[in-house]
């Protein structure tokens, strides 16, 4: 990796010409050290899950006596019924598997070892011992024989709760799970407590269940929206935020007018020729209709006059906006950035979740109150999970900043070169390059930063949620408070740690120097900042209301055949959110784009004045760009003297290092 120290400083003599990308060097590697020790412990939690046979208790089950399904087993010492051979019995079956646990979150059941899943409903003990004679499969206690299920007084207590519901393995786990997801509905009826009437919630379910179909195919268009608008903003830039504008003001008015036109019209229907059992449900569903076409309305309003107020900053947009445009003409793979990253993510989350399940596994078996087998760690290797749960932040966090980095890294790459034709062939693989040879340490102390900070605020948002209806009113608005400002304290930290990527990615500083270097230049020019991110978010918060109330307003249409409006909520819900994480996924590269832009500039007017042998390396384009925004905040009288001025530089830039 060559020398370790941060980069020497480039503005030690004015007169030499400042030379960015070119002075490499390793930067944080204590950091990088201590993350990389962090990883091996992550494994050995997952080695120890597994070496110590979690993996095989979770894989292929395990009854309420120890024994691991599909094996032969080992007695266990005072604990009847161990030691079974169940080599040919693979699959677990639980005796009342809708009988949940919402406290420690599991089925509260007995779990036998059986060699066939019940595929169709038993109704009575007869049809148990009939399939336990036909299948070989013995669905009642280990004590217990098939022919003494009819007779047997006790079969009542060791025989599965009738009616057995019929049930499937599920693929790789080896559990019997019912088909008819039907009796979970308790729990979630648990979970939603906003729901007064469980009729209400048994609908909204069987609403979700029944649109599945349109609710892929929704989600799926959401994406597709979202990449089309990405490429709009490539080639249309200029005239963008004029299409977005008209385009969001027809989607809100349509999607409101369709409402009360709905709403208006089941009120006109009669009612004279619904059955009295339909009655309530036709009430529930004009009701909902109109808190629909209400809340459209209000949003509406709303959107028009914050875009009343925006008006006047919409040619400061239109500039902006064509410079980010060109960036991604120049490196189109920069718009497939979010899938590398959720790839990465959903990878680790995988392994998470499996090394979690590993861990709810392991251990000595020791004996519960009612007589049955559980596992569980004892000694200080019983707090491991609390180190698995900071992995989860820390190691999330560092593949998020690592596309911070990325893009960071390739924008840059983008400015500094005054020919684009003698750009890297994939500025985007170059800047992966830079980052694992030289910023995994910075990476990794600017993610454990922003981990510092959402570990408290979580727990405080656990213990405010199981103190809820306990508390004083004082507690509760204490802790409302602690959490609302370490929310603010998190924002603030990934917006700084963002333009640190960028300070280092340009000057090779480590962390601490780039995130204070980046400090400095956003508070010297805080009224430019606050101009473009308010103009900028803003619009690109309008792309998303209209990703979002596209998708929205086809799911309506599609959903229209459903004349129970009332099951329209969830899905509605489940799919705009969707919609909207997946335009915030793509429009966030823009955003990201725009604010490493504006860091470079300052850094160019630091070093560069464009006279011969120090000449800038932005194009006219930009350049024009902050002309231009000068012009119209002097005009609009917003800035007073403080847009008088140029842009400042970084103060101390690569010096500090």
């Amino acid at each position: 990796m060559g020398c370790c120290s941060s980069a020497s400083s480039a503005a030690q003599s004015s007169k030499r010409e400042w030379k960015p990308l070119e002075d490499r060097s390793c930067t944080d590697i204590p950091w990088l050290l201590l993350f990389v020790l962090f990883c091996i412990g992550m494994g050995f939690i997952c080695g120890f899950s597994v070496a110590t046979g979690a993996a095989a208790r979770l894989v292929s089950g395990y009854d309420s006596y120890g024994n691991i399904c599909g094996q032969k087993n080992a007695k266990l010492e005072a604990i009847p019924y161990s030691g079974m051979d169940h080599t040919h019995r693979k699959y677990v079956f639980f005796l009342d598997p809708c009988n949940l646990d919402l406290i420690n979150r599991k089925i509260k059941s007995v779990a036998l070892c059986v060699a066939a899943c019940p595929r169709q409903e038993l109704k009575t003990l007869s049809d148990v011992q009939k399939f336990a004679e036909t299948n070989g499969s013995a669905l009642c206690s280990y004590n217990l024989k098939p022919s003494e299920y009819t007779t047997s007084s006790k079969s009542s207590v060791l025989c599965p709760k009738l009616p057995v519901p019929a049930s499937a393995p599920i693929p790789f786990f080896h559990r019997c799970a019912p088909v008819n997801i039907s009796c979970y509905a308790k729990f979630a009826e648990a979970l939603i407590t906003f729901v007064s009437d469980n009729s209400v919630l048994h609908r909204l379910i069987s609403g979700v269940m029944t649109s599945k179909e349109i609710i892929l195919g929704l989600c799926l268009l959401s994406l597709v929206l979202s990449m089309i608008l990405m490429v709009i903003i490539r080639y249309i830039s200029r005239v963008l935020v004029w299409i977005l504008t008209i385009l969001v003001i027809l989607g809100s008015l349509g999607g409101t007018g369709v409402l009360w036109w709905l709403y208006a019209k089941q009120r006109r229907s009669p009612k004279e020729t619904v059955i009295p059992e339909q009655l309530q449900i036709a009430e529930d569903n004009l009701r909902a209709l109109l808190i629909y076409a209400i809340s459209a309305t209000v949003f509406t309003v709303i959107l028009f006059l914050i875009m009343l107020v925006m008006r006047k900053r919409v040619a400061l947009t239109i500039a902006l906006f064509h410079v980010a445009g060109k960036v991604f003409i120049h490196l189109p793979l920069l718009v497939f950035q979010p899938f590398w990253t959720f790839f990465a993510l959903v990878l680790f989350w995988v392994y998470w979740i499996m090394t979690l399940l590993f861990l709810g596994t392991t251990g000595s078996a020791v004996q519960n109150e009612q007589g049955f087998v559980e596992f569980r760690i004892s000694g200080p290797l019983q707090y491991m999970w609390w180190y698995h749960v900071v992995g989860l932040i820390w190691i999330s966090e560092f593949i998020l900043a690592c596309q911070q980095m990325t893009v960071a890294g390739a924008v840059v790459t983008y400015y500094f070169t005054r020919d684009k034709r003698n750009l890297p062939f994939t500025p985007i693989l170059a800047s992966v390059n830079r980052l694992i040879r030289y910023h995994l340490g910075t990476v990794a102390k600017g993610s454990f930063i922003i981990t510092l900070v959402k570990i408290p605020r979580m727990i405080l948002m656990y213990i405010h949620s199981q103190l809820k209806g306990k508390e004083n009113a004082c507690a509760r608005c204490i802790l409302k408070s602690c959490i609302c400002c370490l929310w603010c304290l998190e924002k603030c930290l990934n917006y700084l740690n963002q333009n640190a990527y960028t300070a280092t990615a340009i000057n090779s500083t480590n962390f601490c120097t780039s995130a204070k270097d980046a400090f400095v230049i956003l508070v010297e020019n805080a009224l430019r900042v606050a101009a473009i991110n308010t103009v900028g978010d803003f619009m690109l918060f309008l792309g998303k209301v209209l990703i979002v109330c596209s998708t929205g307003l086809a799911g309506i249409m599609l959903l229209n055949y459903q004349q129970d409006y009332t099951v329209w909520v969830l899905p509605l819900i489940i799919v705009c959110l969707f919609a909207f994480l997946v335009a915030h996924c793509f429009l966030s590269i823009y955003e990201m784009v725009v604010d490493v832009l504006f860091l470079c500039f300052a850094i160019d007017t630091k070093y560069n004045d464009g006279s011969p042998g120090r000449e800038f390396y932005m194009d006219k384009v930009l350049m024009e760009f902050v002309e231009n925004s000068r012009k119209a905040m002097k005009e609009a009288g917003k800035g007073g003297v403080a847009d008088a001025r140029e842009l400042k530089p970084m103060a101390s830039g690569a010096s500090s290092a």
